[in-house]
């Protein structure tokens, strides 16, 4: 899906095994032809730029600071905010979809401003749950149903409903 934007989410410190799982999704949106965007850290978002960058896709970090050096170093793009959880915000607007895979806090923020943004949320191994939320089995399954959210988005719409919180 050409131009779609999928943001990935979650801890900046994580074990290998939700690293490895945010590798494969990474990997499968840059299969499937979208931007992936995160917070532009480790852990988590590390894992996915990494998977999305073996893949051939582009990533986007927006940062809580003022440097692009703090950046992964799989990150194509670094947005430096100086805005620090507050970038969490720019994150979900950037996105379409979002996959919030495992996390805490900053994670349970992200997708409280998805949710009452109208962004589409799948949470994959996610320590947060909501009925508004879709649920994923796989990196596969959480990568197919945030395509399908975009694609069920109207035309020229980069979320459901509110443009404001």
């Amino acid at each position: 899906m050409q131009d779609a934007r999928i943001g990935v989410i979650g801890s900046g410190r994580c074990s290998r095994e939700i690293y490895q799982l945010a590798e494969r999704v990474g990997e499968g949106i840059a299969r499937g032809g979208a931007i992936l965007i995160c917070g532009g850290l480790g852990g988590v978002m590390e894992g996915a730029c990494r998977g999305a960058k073996a893949a051939g896709g582009t990533t986007v970090g927006i940062l809580p600071g003022v440097r692009p050096d703090d950046a992964n170093p799989y990150v194509d793009i670094p947005i430096v905010t100086g805005l620090s959880l507050a970038r969490n915000l720019l994150v979900v607007r950037s996105s379409q979809a979002v996959i919030a895979i495992e996390g805490a806090y900053g994670t349970l923020s992200e997708i409280a401003f998805s949710l009452q943004l109208g962004v589409p949320v799948v949470g994959l191994k996610a320590t947060y749950h909501d009925r508004q939320m879709m649920h994923a089995d796989d990196a596969d399954d959480a990568v197919t149903q945030a395509f399908a959210a975009i694609a069920r988005l109207p035309a020229g719409e980069s979320s459901r409903r509110r443009t404001t919180a």
